[in-house]
């Protein structure tokens, strides 16, 4: 040890030195780097990136011992051969470039450190293949454990270098596998310097083929420095792309591909960070969930261009109008939510609201149409305590959805007895499936009479849900929640199921009406599923009545289209239900194959005193003769009703008037009574005459 402290405190100029010590830090860096690079690499870019490693590193060792040697002041020294000072270089080259390769191509095996044991191993070579071509007046004298000693270090510090790459523990390990490096260069060079001694012979004369050792020197250290700074800026451009493309891919994945607005990931990002920020009372944060209205009729009826349209539409606007710190983004198809940091009063959310609102509703045009949404915005605020963005998500959306189904505004803010309202809702959700298994349900019947004779022309299914605990539960109440869980498929097979087993045990021939949801409808089965129950029921199929509404179709024009002309081709027969309320058009009417038109009974209410009711009805009525589709009206209950419903030509009525709904059992004498002709025809005794 002794040794080798003289050898670099005495024996070599500092000035070189200093030069090797700049030389072998900046080379170790970037060789380290480069390699780690390479690892990260596939294909034709590793490889370029292992050149480009062996190369800085190898010239790095090469130059940091030739450098060194340079300032190495022993007695008699002359200079250095080319042919050996040659021949080191391109051991240093290869040997660096071998032992990355292997740690590279080896992954996470052994060989990672394998490859840094061939650098180090090649550093100590490289470094004996040097001194072979350093020429002194005298010879030279190897101590064989410094020899040995240079070797063992230069293998383990080349193991601990690649190690510290390949299997990093914490972020300093891209620096502390430089370290190592150095150290394989440092300890192999001195500990070899100090391995040898000059045995003086001033006798001894001066070979001809040497080179001048400063102009060798300076060649090296320019060029060593050229070739670092060609590497470094290498690895700079290569840095900045990656960074780049980084930052690139990170936005893409933040923004909603269509519109360029901020995504549910990068929503659910910022309002993370919203609600870490300090425990401050008064920093309230207010959440926006809004969901559009009349989308999805803009979809069906000019295709999803214009629907894309409306939506980049309404993101550039909504964007535009954001004040600092205002956040909006778009979670689904039709959904946006936005936020508002700084919420100090009700007013707040609702300016921000009605802003946002107000860009919304203006119209939009598009290929020479003029496209028209609304909006539902339900508004949850946070404070201080809260810490769950999930519950503020889902106060926001409960309050969205508490705003698309009031119909006295757009606009609502949560509290929490919507919470109780929908785990109500959620009860009665899980209680329906369980009611149905039990046969809480039962079905219940009412009257359709011809208008002109008042005779029973069939009858209409209606469902009644008795509840364990509540007792009787009105259908608009759990209906709703059926179609919102998508139970009304199932729901709404049982009850066609019940329905025609009912009627065909009937001997008076009446026809049953069943209504079919918009889920149903949009079941792709549901046609395989009615011809299913006509045969195993063995009803015909001219009895049943299938009502449709006019949201049934709306949702898939085209499909309900497909299952209409299937359904009329079973013999069944098609009415379109709640005429009147929806988008009804002549457009529809004529496309759709519909046996029957129901009036809605909010019209027909109207009649003694609307005189608006009343040009509806009649129009509908002048409209169905016009196209020949019969006409019921729901909703009678007076004499004048009857009567207007009569001099305009209605054929069909259904309501209180006649009769209200019952079960099975109340109908009975009306679907099984027979008269004298059927009962003969039958073979049954006729009642003996009193």
């Amino acid at each position: 040890m002794y040794q080798i402290l003289t050898c670099l405190a005495v024996d070599h100029d500092i000035r070189y030195t200093l030069a090797a010590v700049t030389i072998c830090v900046m080379g170790s860096f970037l060789t380290m780097r480069l390699f780690a690079r390479s690892r990260q690499s596939t294909s034709i870019q590793r490889a370029n990136w292992l050149f480009l490693a062996g190369m800085i590193g190898g010239t790095t060792i090469w130059t940091t011992h030739f450098v060194a040697m340079l300032g190495y002041q022993a007695p008699g020294s002359v200079g250095f051969l080319p042919g050996f000072t040659g021949l080191s270089f391109i051991i240093s080259v290869i040997a660096t470039t071998a032992g990355l390769a292997i740690a590279t191509y080896g992954g996470n095996t052994p060989l990672a450190e394998g490859g840094g044991l061939v650098v180090g191993l090649g550093i100590a070579c490289m470094h004996y293949t040097g001194m072979a071509a350093y020429t002194v007046q005298g010879s030279l004298v190897w101590d064989p454990v410094y020899v040995i000693a240079s070797m063992v270090f230069g293998g383990v510090f080349g193991m601990l270098a690649t190690n510290r790459v390949v299997r990093p523990v914490n972020w300093f390990c891209k620096y502390s596998g430089m370290t190592f490096l150095v150290l394989a260069i440092a300890s192999t060079h001195y500990t070899a310097m100090a391995a040898f001694s000059v045995s003086f012979e001033p006798a001894m004369t001066i070979a001809p083929s040497l080179v001048s050792p400063s102009l060798m020197g300076g060649s090296a250290i320019i060029i060593t420095f050229v070739l670092l700074a060609f590497g470094l800026s290498t690895y700079v451009i290569d840095s900045e792309t990656s960074l780049q493309a980084v930052a690139r891919y990170r936005h893409l994945s933040l923004h909603d591909a269509l519109t360029g607005i901020p995504n549910r990931a990068a929503f659910q990002e910022h309002l993370q960070a919203l609600l870490k920020r300090s425990n401050d009372p008064t920093a309230r944060i207010a959440l926006l969930s809004f969901d559009l209205n009349r989308f999805k009729e803009i979809n069906d009826v000019h295709g999803h261009g214009a629907g894309d349209a409306v939506l980049r539409s309404l993101a550039d606007r909504m964007s535009s109008i954001l004040r600092p710190g205002e956040f909006v983004a778009r979670v689904g198809g039709d959904e946006f939510v936005a936020v508002l940091p700084r919420y100090y009063a009700r007013t707040d959310g609702l300016e921000f609201a009605n802003r946002l609102l107000a860009e919304v509703i203006q119209p939009i045009e598009w290929n020479e149409t003029v496209l028209s949404v609304g909006a539902s915005i339900g508004i949850a605020v946070g404070n201080s305590s809260t810490k769950n963005a999930d519950a503020l998500i889902s106060q926001a959306d409960v309050a969205m959805y508490r705003a698309k189904s009031d119909v006295t505004g757009t606009i609502c803010f949560y509290d929490k007895s919507m919470d109780e309202a929908a785990r109500a809702r959620n009860a009665l959700a899980v209680s329906m499936r369980s009611g149905l298994a039990k046969g809480a349900f039962e079905l219940y019947f009412q009257q359709q009479n011809d208008t002109t004779s008042g005779a029973i022309v069939g009858f209409e299914v209606l469902l009644r849900w008795n509840h364990p605990e509540r007792g009787m539960i009105s259908p608009a109440e759990f209906i709703p929640i059926a179609e919102q869980t998508g139970f009304i498929i199932e729901m709404g097979e049982w009850v066609l199921r019940e329905a025609c087993l009912h009627a065909v045990r009937w001997r008076n021939p009446l026809t049953i009406a069943v209504n079919v949801a918009p889920l149903q409808l949009s079941d792709s089965d549901f046609v395989k599923k009615v011809q299913r129950i006509l045969t195993e029921s063995g009803l015909e199929p001219r009895r049943l009545e299938l009502e449709i509404t006019e949201s049934g179709i709306i949702a898939d024009h085209r499909h309900a289209l497909v299952t209409i002309r299937r359904l009329k081709s079973l013999g069944v027969r098609i009415a379109m239900d709640d005429y009147g309320t929806g988008y009804s058009s002549l457009s529809t009417l004529q496309s759709f194959p519909f046996d029957k038109i129901k009036i809605d009974r909010g019209f027909v209410e109207g009649l003694a005193t609307n005189l608006q009711s009343q040009a509806i009805v009649r129009s509908t009525l002048i409209l169905a003769n016009s196209l020949n589709i019969p006409v019921l009206a729901e909703g009678v209950e007076t004499q004048a009703h009857l009567e207007f419903l009569r001099r305009e030509g209605c054929q069909h009525v259904q309501g209180y008037y006649y009769g209200r709904p019952g079960p099975a059992i109340t109908i009975d004498s009306i679907v099984n009574w027979m008269s004298d002709a059927d009962r003969l025809s039958e073979g049954s005794a006729l009642p003996l005459a009193s």
